[in-house]
């Protein structure tokens, strides 16, 4: 029988202590609230049942912590994460990471863009990732290290100067552009660490996280890269690959793989990228992406205690 192993990535939507200021549209969480959205956090992941997961929007560590301490699955899994930097003028979520499997080494994160990568978005802080990255070395049951790197680029959220009005279709247009170049520039650096990372470790890898952007779009398909090599066998060297697009167990009758619902529009921003050791026409796959599934019936519900976002569940089986 073939050794499964369970990748997520899963965004939990401002997970916060209680009474901890985060945007000024948004009021703190109240004790009764918190409650609710551990409550829910801790049955989700549950659910889930993933050997990895992948966090976005963690504003507390701790808070995380305690979200774990209340499963039942994961109160002994490796937990990998940094909190916000206590001194930034404006706070933002992090990432983090918990496996049941052990790691090789200790977590790093990337909170600078690699030396060449520049942003022309007209923002001063668009120098560097809105929320670091996260890569750690994790030990699948075979013995084999895998690099496995939690991302969450910037948000689609109009970035508007001092002065601007959010109702002058001019300032509107260019405030979605800033936006969308520090995204894409950060998809390029991205691309360059995942390039460093595989090329240095020689190891099969995995990205998982919140694109904010569909499979298809510029900016991811710019992190999955290209081979421009035409020498035999080597086309998928260095590339990354959208699960949902290679998995075996694919039945589109039944695809209803959406992540986020936003005025009506279903779409999914959330994805588990493998590089060619998962994809099954490389010579030098270790195992295949066997299923992917979508956790989004809570979308429809529209509770306060749950995300905004669907969960990623990939099921790997390794040779």
């Amino acid at each position: 029988m073939r050794e499964e192993i369970r990748f997520a990535t899963f965004n939990v939507c401002n997970l916060a202590p209680p009474g901890a200021q985060l945007y000024d549209n948004l009021p703190p969480l109240s004790e009764q609230e918190y409650e609710a959205k551990a409550a829910w956090t801790a049955q989700q992941l549950d659910q889930l049942d993933a050997d990895v997961v992948a966090f976005q929007e963690i504003f507390s560590q701790a808070a995380l912590r305690d979200v774990l301490s209340r499963t039942r699955k994961y109160q002994d899994a490796i937990h990998a994460g940094f909190d916000p930097d206590p001194h930034a003028t404006r706070l933002t979520p992090n990432v983090a990471l918990v496996s049941r499997l052990p790691l090789a080494a200790p977590p790093a994160v990337y909170a600078e863009f690699p030396q060449g990568v520049v942003s022309d978005s007209g923002n001063p802080d668009a120098d560097r990732f809105a929320r670091a990255p996260l890569h750690a070395q994790v030990v699948l049951r075979n013995e084999t290290v895998v690099d496995v790197v939690v991302v969450h680029l910037k948000s689609r959220r109009p970035d508007y100067r001092r002065d601007d009005c959010g109702e002058d279709p001019l300032h509107f247009a260019l405030a979605n552009l800033r936006s969308l170049v520090w995204r894409g520039t950060e998809a390029v650096a991205l691309r360059v660490l995942l390039s460093k990372v595989m090329k240095d470790g020689k190891r099969p890898c995995i990205v998982m996280g919140d694109f904010n952007d569909t499979a298809d779009a510029v900016t991811t398909t710019i992190v999955l890269g290209a081979n421009p090599s035409c020498e035999p066998g080597e086309a998928l060297r260095g590339r990354m690959f959208d699960c949902a697009q290679i998995q075996l167990r694919q039945d589109h009758l039944r695809q209803v793989g959406y992540t986020t619902v936003h005025e009506g529009h279903y779409s999914t921003i959330d994805h588990v990228l493998v590089s060619e050791e998962f994809h099954p026409d490389s010579p030098r796959a270790i195992g295949a992406v066997y299923d992917v599934a979508y956790m989004n019936d809570h979308l429809s519900q529209q509770r306060p205690e749950t995300s905004d976002h669907g969960q990623v569940l990939v099921r790997l089986r390794l040779k």
